[in-house]
């Protein structure tokens, strides 16, 4: 059966397209078949690959291979996860939070997928409802995070946040913001979150710019039920890993649970998530001695 990859690359960056044709070169003198979107394609003037449409681009290929930042790698997802297929980026952009390798390491990368030399990790995703009157009037999914932002500059977006079903507290705010663990380092970051590592199963809930006494981050456990009641007059706009939006009117409510189909991340350079935050942040760990050799912690 012939193996095939999925390659997703930034169209709008030009230096992208060397890199992509490398990976579609080498992925074929591997007699692996590879896939290009039929926009990318054409825009980046790639050959020797298969092209295809959006709808159905992933389905059957034993792996997404993502080049470009993280937004490349959210729409990489989009794909991947229709399919249920694991998703891999090389970071060509700025921070590549979600980026498994570095672009100096292409070579090794697509290396570790001709040989399958890789692990599948699962990450949890959100589910997005938005009602209006008790009818649903949209639904999408998140990997990141799902924002509830004022629709009119200027003007304050009042909500009431509910937890387990009982209500929290009401925020005169620009909005909120409901984040996985692997979105706490986006946009939930920037507005003031906590960084939860991968492995830790959770729903981080952070307020935008809130006038309230409670206006702090929260962390809820990943079965919980979070809502966002919208009072008075302001519209507001739903964002779902900042790609897709969705209206929302006053007096409607929008329900975050725990995704029903995750994200299938690969691993080729397994390393703790301390290391990536290091590295990504630049941040200083210099003078750390960490344990002497006798297993005792320096003093």
């Amino acid at each position: 059966m012939t193996r095939q990859v999925l390659v997703v690359a930034h169209p709008r960056r030009p230096f992208v397209r060397d890199s992509a044709q490398r990976v579609l070169d080498l992925l074929t003198a591997a007699d692996i078949r590879p896939r290009v979107l039929d926009d990318e394609a054409g825009e980046l003037d790639l050959s020797c690959a298969d092209v295809v449409s959006n709808a159905e681009a992933a389905d059957g290929v034993e792996l997404v291979l993502v080049l470009g930042g993280d937004g490349s790698l959210l729409r990489g997802a989009d794909l991947a996860r229709s399919a249920d297929a694991p998703l891999l980026g090389v970071n060509l952009g700025h921070i590549g939070f979600l980026a498994e390798a570095e672009s100096e390491a292409l070579d090794d990368t697509v290396r570790a997928v001709v040989e399958r030399a890789y692990t599948v990790e699962e990450r949890m995703t959100l589910d997005v409802v938005v009602r209006n009157r008790g009818q649903v009037v949209g639904e999408n999914w998140a990997l990141n995070e799902m924002s509830l932002e004022k629709g009119h500059p200027g003007r304050l977006l009042e909500i009431v946040v509910e937890v387990e079903g009982r209500p929290l507290s009401r925020w005169a705010c620009d909005g909120a913001v409901c984040a996985t663990p692997t979105g706490s380092t986006a946009y939930a970051f920037s507005a003031g979150g906590p960084v939860i590592w991968p492995q830790v199963e959770a729903m981080l809930v952070v307020p935008l710019s809130a006038h309230a006494l409670f206006a702090r981050p929260l962390v809820v456990g990943p079965d919980v039920t979070v809502a966002f009641e919208v009072l008075r007059k302001e519209k507001g706009v739903v964002s779902c890993d900042g790609r897709r939006s969705i209206d929302v009117v006053p007096g409607a409510r929008v329900e975050i649970r725990r995704g029903t189909r995750p994200v299938r991340l690969a691993r080729v350079h397994p390393s703790p998530f301390t290391d990536r935050l290091v590295a990504k942040f630049e941040l200083p760990v210099e003078g750390w001695r960490g344990r002497s050799r006798t297993g005792r912690q320096n003093s």
